[in-house]
């Protein structure tokens, strides 16, 4: 395992209009200066949080997803963030993980925002991504996620030997009203799991009023602050350090002492997911 470059990119977000957030995103891609590893966007890039799925979603491979593998190709990095996916009449707020050369896999973000009545809109995730990128075992995860620590508890391997995951990141749309339980949480989130943590957010105000003043922030294993930054757009690539990460565990090995747990899925029924 080596240091990982990370970016990444903290911006407004055009309010429902795909053409442009495409086009915005992908100069500030270019501006990315230097090499780096992983490229961050925030929740719902594309269009902003928004309850309009039937308008906005896409079917899987088709322009977003056909764009994030364009990025990923080009700069050979690999791409994260979030957008409005339908699968079977169900719409889902779906982060996807491409990488150059086009594989790619899905999460689709399990905890769903009651307050926004996102619930309501969208079909909840059934399962944890923990992908591998570049020898980081890398767990991404969705903005409302960040509240429930059990659902991203890191879990010590006794076959291998190892954790699940060395760095979590957050995509976000997360407002200025809520954002010192942001800051704190994606700390409880490192500490806990003795793992970096990376959480991008955007700025800016949505069409329905709502302002956001970024935050985005990487947070080292002990809960230390590696960057953080406040209210205005940014593009930063910073260097996670594998030697530190694995001297930090070796020296503090809490998650040997971890309760043992499970997590039950409740059934849910096609009629609890509807349009609109």
């Amino acid at each position: 395992m080596h240091d990982l470059k990370i970016t990444l990119i903290q911006s407004d977000i055009h309010w429902e209009d795909v053409d442009a957030n495409l086009s915005s995103f992908e100069e500030k891609i270019w501006q990315i200066s230097g090499s780096t590893d992983v490229i961050v966007l925030p929740e719902m890039f594309t269009t902003g949080f928004t309850m309009s799925a039937q308008k906005y979603a896409e079917h899987m491979n088709m322009r977003t997803f056909k764009w994030m593998k364009q990025m990923a190709d080009q700069t050979g990095a690999l791409i994260l963030g979030s957008y409005i996916v339908t699968v079977h009449d169900r719409y889902y707020n779906r982060l996807l993980w491409m990488e150059p050369g086009g594989n790619f896999k899905t999460y689709d973000k399990r905890h769903l925002f009651r307050m926004a009545n996102e619930h309501k809109t969208y079909a909840p995730g059934e399962s944890l991504l923990i992908g591998t990128w570049r020898g980081w075992r890398i767990c991404p995860l969705v903005c409302y996620d960040l509240r429930f620590p059990v659902w991203s508890r890191n879990k010590w391997d006794l076959t291998s030997k190892r954790l699940s995951y060395d760095a979590a990141i957050y995509v976000a749309n997360w407002p200025i009203t809520r954002i010192d339980a942001w800051d704190t949480l994606l700390k409880a989130r490192a500490i806990e799991n003795l793992s970096y943590i990376v959480g991008v957010n955007r700025i800016g105000q949505d069409g329905q009023g709502i302002e956001y003043n970024g935050h985005s922030s990487v947070i080292g294993p002990k809960g230390d602050t590696i960057y953080t930054n406040e209210g205005m757009e940014a593009i930063r690539t910073t260097e996670l350090s594998a030697n530190a990460l694995q001297a930090f565990r070796d020296r503090f090995p809490a998650f040997m002492d971890a309760d043992d747990f499970t997590i039950e899925f409740e059934e849910y029924e096609e009629s609890d997911y509807l349009p609109g």
